[in-house]
């Protein structure tokens, strides 16, 4: 047996400690030490690790736990109160981007320029590329959010939601395009399976709540069953979500963690959550990231279309997103912190772009450019997001602890 994985495990563990720390120290969110930290031990730098199945279950868990964890920590009543500003922020949020990417790509995806090798026409190929733009890595602006103690904050909230309906778009504008390259999907199933979800997960939400509250009624406090009864509702709902009905297991385990966090022992299983998030699982997600990244050699035209990619990333999500949040009556400080609170396209885009060359929708010259513009909007995110939200009041909502401070302060606490 190759126990290997237990000196990676130490690797990515310690290196992510230590670069988050020294991020910390220069003002930054520690979450951008972690990403550094896979960054600088992947292949792109120096090549001391390199991403196994191991690596990628356990990073796998740790967003899933993250997004749970979100889920428990979120305002619902808020998040109902900013619903439709949500939906609204979403879809400029998908629009503007999916233009601005569209328009890039059309000036440089052509003969004479750059020559892509893509089987699909050029104009479902530029339109792809818009696609992977619309992306929202959430979970990056989650944990950089609950680092800063503003997760609970009314743009905290509109991020959240926006996000979450984000993916869902996305989802829907990929299918789509797929589905004019690929006559096998049928867009009308995917939209079906989209709405059944959501109906799944309102239906599954009563039945277990009152379940639950009923199972404590007659439970003894402080049992350490329902951490398990909670984790194991967590990875249901994650694997129901993505294996029946198509929607990413990430927006399951964020359903599963807004129920749990209407039951009695959601600050209970809130505190035990965010341990192991903290210990392990988060660590290994955030340095996973870094560890896709594979850099291939560009000439000086994909170099500066590289370049734009990243600006146009970035400023579109700023406009649509603080645009749509405008529209809704948000305050200017508010607008700016939710359109920062979108730029990340963390590992979503990076599975929409796989899946795009594997249809012959994205030329291989061109992953290189998307993995740029990953990293890139990955790691300015949560330096924007600190920058931005000291400016401006913030509401009177409970004050946040970071993970981390609730870890090394655990032990001072009875439990």
């Amino acid at each position: 047996m190759d126990y290997s994985y237990l000196l990676d495990l130490a690797i990515i563990l310690l290196c992510t400690k230590l670069l988050g720390l020294a991020t910390r120290r220069v003002q930054m969110p520690q979450v951008v030490g972690a990403l550094l930290a896979g960054l600088i031990l992947g292949p792109a730098v120096f090549g001391i690790l390199e991403e196994t199945a191991f690596i990628t279950s356990v990073a796998e868990l740790g967003v899933i736990v993250l997004m749970f964890c979100a889920g428990m920590e979120t305002d619902i009543n808020e998040l109902k109160a900013s619903g439709k500003a949500s939906f609204v922020i979403a879809m400029c949020g998908v629009l503007v981007p999916l233009a601005g990417g569209f328009a890039l790509s059309y000036l440089f995806n052509r003969p004479g320029v750059i020559e892509s090798d893509a089987a699909a026409s050029l104009m479902l190929q530029n339109i792809f590329i818009g696609i992977i733009l619309t992306a929202t890595s959430v979970s990056i602006s989650v944990e950089t959010l609950k680092e800063l103690g503003k997760l609970k904050t009314r743009s905290g909230n509109a991020i959240l939601g926006a996000a979450i309906i984000d993916d869902i778009l996305g989802i829907i504008g990929l299918t789509i395009v797929t589905s004019m390259a690929d006559s096998s999907v049928s867009i009308a199933v995917v939209l079906l399976k989209i709405l059944g979800f959501f109906v799944f997960a309102a239906v599954v939400g009563v039945v277990v709540y009152r379940w639950y509250h009923s199972w404590v009624d007659h439970a003894e406090k402080g049992l350490r069953r329902h951490v398990i009864l909670a984790f194991v509702f967590c990875l249901v709902m994650s694997y129901c979500a993505e294996e029946f009905f198509g929607v990413a297991d990430i927006t399951g385990a964020f359903f599963a963690g807004l129920i749990i966090a209407n039951t009695e022992k959601a600050e209970y299983l809130q505190e035990r959550f965010n341990t192991i998030s903290y210990l392990l699982l988060s660590p290994v997600f955030f340095a996973s990231i870094g560890l896709k990244v594979v850099l291939p050699k560009m000439d000086s035209t994909i170099v500066i279309f590289s370049v734009l990619l990243v600006i146009v990333a970035v400023v579109t999500k700023i406009i649509g997103c603080g645009f749509g949040a405008k529209i809704c009556h948000y305050k200017n400080y508010q607008c700016r912190r939710i359109g920062v609170g979108m730029i990340s396209r963390g590992e979503v885009a990076l599975i929409v772009a796989n899946k795009g060359m594997a249809l012959g929708l994205l030329g291989s010259v061109f992953l290189g450019p998307v993995i740029i513009m990953v990293v890139l909007t990955t790691i300015v995110t949560p330096v924007l997001l600190k920058i931005i939200f000291r400016k401006g009041p913030d509401l009177p909502v409970p004050k946040e602890q970071e993970i981390s401070s609730f870890y090394e302060t655990m032990g001072e606490k009875k439990q």
